[in-house]
């Protein structure tokens, strides 16, 4: 082949994954192409999309220096492919050759017009015939490797995110009922921990004591008891008409449903007796029960995926996923998907997207950056990330530049507190520690969430140097109400992401000098829509310094900004701008056009 292709993008791994985009996006598309010789190159992208027979045409221009560059839109989730396609265009090579040799004096030309009317399917032919614009032809294709696009639908890219247990809200009519102040706070997902029956063997009592007392519900996550299994609902919570109906509504009210999605079974889930073989036994015929030391689970048993019959354990778990679709479920928040095997989670995924191509997969994978980026590539739509660590300025830089290089393949979702993770600067912050933090999520990340009791303040931990809540909620029922202090600022940090377009996207960040370490500072851009977001990083004290704004940000040398949290206007410059922040208080600013 003496057409050469190379250097396609975007790909993933040489082309092994996908690169991931969201609906209405614009896949950019380059490529090196070149030839032996001086004969005239053309080139396109050929896609398919989702479900499609057929491949449809972009165009590729030539930049010079045998760069080639075009794009396609892609206009609905699920999996989409693209190639490069090149040829040697005939016709335009002779006219091109024609040209030159006109163009350097030469005239005699009667071998040349002989080759051309040859080629255009014609007798003879005059030199203004032969210059004629003709069809393109197409000869000697050549064609590059096929690459996949994994689409799905903007939620996956943007949203903002609500964690909480149903059973401390009054079950799925409790949160049904909540349903019109959710979405006036501008949350798009309700993340429900795991609404399946509990198991009672080795059940958990409060702050996870080993021992239950009478009353105790136990945690969700021992799932399953002689009620049922991952298919079925705790009985307490309500029924599955009643939450087909909390689904139905919520979508009417612009949020989403996401169910935990945790493959683990309490002694009593009925797989044990179903499916022994599914799970570990020692040799002396015991059960093996969780464990990540120092953390031990006694109510939990993992299911063995190196099991004989792994083909038959795997069917079960797409058809869990299957059914709940069915039931109006498109998001999942996946329990630590990287204690599972990889080759599983791509089967899965691949599995439930080719019929339901909607469906979204959050991975809850605090983990090493190769299994986590991974999982990005098998299929996960979005991903937990490193955030809730991240407090000093360059701990949120370097966890900003990880993020910005794994963008082709990884989507972060920025949670600011877990069930499981309440961090010391949480707890001895105040409101100012989780004012910063809400905005920090909210303002770096297209897409972060919030856990129950955040809006509250909840800060108190188990025991010193503990990230674990005093009397945690996996273990208890709270009597929840939809109130505390924090819910104004939440309600309009949201309004100001749906408002602002460079809030909803990861890539289009510059992190800007500040002269100071507690000053966190970056500006974001998404066409005319320009952000400029300053923290004070500093729970305890005012911090003051400059925002220093380079020439590179195309902004010009004055320009005004308000502030969207305060609704002040002040006139900035291109360079140093004075700013002053009360403890854990930050400045959104709009530049105005």
């Amino acid at each position: 082949m003496r057409i050469q292709i190379q250097r396609v993008e975007p790909q993933v791994d040489c082309g092994r994954y996908p690169v991931k985009r969201t609906v209405g996006d614009r896949v950019e598309v380059t490529a090196r192409i070149f030839r032996d010789g001086h004969d005239t190159i053309g080139a396109a992208i050929r896609t398919r999309a989702p479900g499609a027979s057929r491949w449809a045409e972009a165009p590729l221009e030539p930049l010079g220096n045998d760069g080639w560059a075009g794009s396609f839109a892609v206009d609905r989730p699920g999996a989409w492919q693209f190639r490069v396609e090149a040829w040697v265009d005939r016709v335009a090579s002779f006219q091109n050759e024609l040209r030159r040799k006109i163009d350097a004096g030469q005239k005699d030309l009667t071998g040349e017009l002989s080759e051309g009317a040859v080629l255009l399917g014609r007798e003879s032919l005059a030199v203004e015939d032969a210059l004629e614009v003709a069809p393109a032809d197409r000869s000697e294709t050549a064609t590059s490797a096929t690459y996949g696009v994994d689409v799905d639908r903007a939620l996956a890219r943007f949203g903002a995110w609500y964690e909480l247990f149903p059973r401390s809200w009054g079950g799925f009519e409790g949160v049904r009922a909540l349903l019109p102040e959710f979405a006036e706070l501008g949350f798009d997902v309700l993340y429900l921990t795991p609404i399946h029956p509990i198991g009672t063997t080795n059940r958990k009592g409060k702050n996870n004591a080993l021992v239950a007392k009478r009353g105790d519900p136990g945690s969700p996550w021992a799932i399953g008891s002689a009620e049922g299994g991952h298919d079925a609902i705790e009985p307490s919570l309500g029924t599955v008409a009643e939450f087909e109906r909390l689904v139905a509504d919520a979508r009417d009210h612009g949020i989403e449903i996401a169910l935990d999605l945790a493959i683990q079974c309490s002694p009593d889930h009925p797989w044990l007796k179903e499916h022994p073989e599914w799970f570990h036994h020692r040799p002396d015929g015991t059960l093996k029960y969780a464990e990540n030391p120092p953390k031990r689970y006694q109510d939990i048993y993992n299911v063995n995926f190196d099991c004989e019959d792994w083909r038959r354990l795997w069917k079960a778990l797409r058809d869990v996923v299957l059914l709940w679709v069915e039931r109006g479920v498109t998001v999942f928040r996946v329990d630590n998907p990287h204690t599972k095997p990889i080759a599983f989670w791509e089967w899965l995924i691949g599995e439930v997207r080719a019929v339901h191509p909607e469906t979204i997969f959050l991975a809850e994978a605090f983990t090493r950056p190769a299994m986590m980026t991974t999982l990005a590539k098998a299929g996960f739509g979005q991903s937990y990330t490193y955030f809730t660590w991240k407090n000093t300025r360059w701990e949120l830089l370097e966890w900003m530049g990880q993020l910005l290089e794994w963008s082709p393949y990884l989507r972060p979702n920025a949670f600011v507190n877990t069930p499981d993770i309440l961090h010391e600067y949480l707890q001895r912050g105040g409101r100012p520690a989780f004012e910063a933090r809400l905005v920090l999520a909210a303002t770096l990340s297209p897409s972060y969430g919030i856990y129950s009791g955040f809006e509250n303040l909840e800060n108190v931990a188990v025991a010193s140097g503990s990230e674990e809540y005093k009397d945690s909620e996996k273990y208890e029922v709270r009597k929840r109400k939809l109130d505390g202090p924090l819910l104004p600022l939440i309600r309009r940090v949201n309004a100001i992401r749906r408002d602002n377009p460079a809030l909803q996207r990861l890539d289009d960040v510059t992190f800007l000098d500040t002269e100071n370490e507690q000053l966190f500072a970056f500006a974001k851009r998404a066409g005319e829509n320009r952000v400029i977001v300053v923290v004070n990083l500093d729970p305890r004290t005012a911090q003051e310094g400059v925002c220093i704004l380079p020439v590179s940000t195309g902004l010009p040398p004055a320009y005004r900004v308000r502030d969207l949290l305060g609704d002040q206007e002040w006139t900035w410059t291109i360079g140093r701008n004075y700013v002053r922040l009360p403890p854990g208080k930050s400045h959104i600013l709009v530049v105005n056009a």
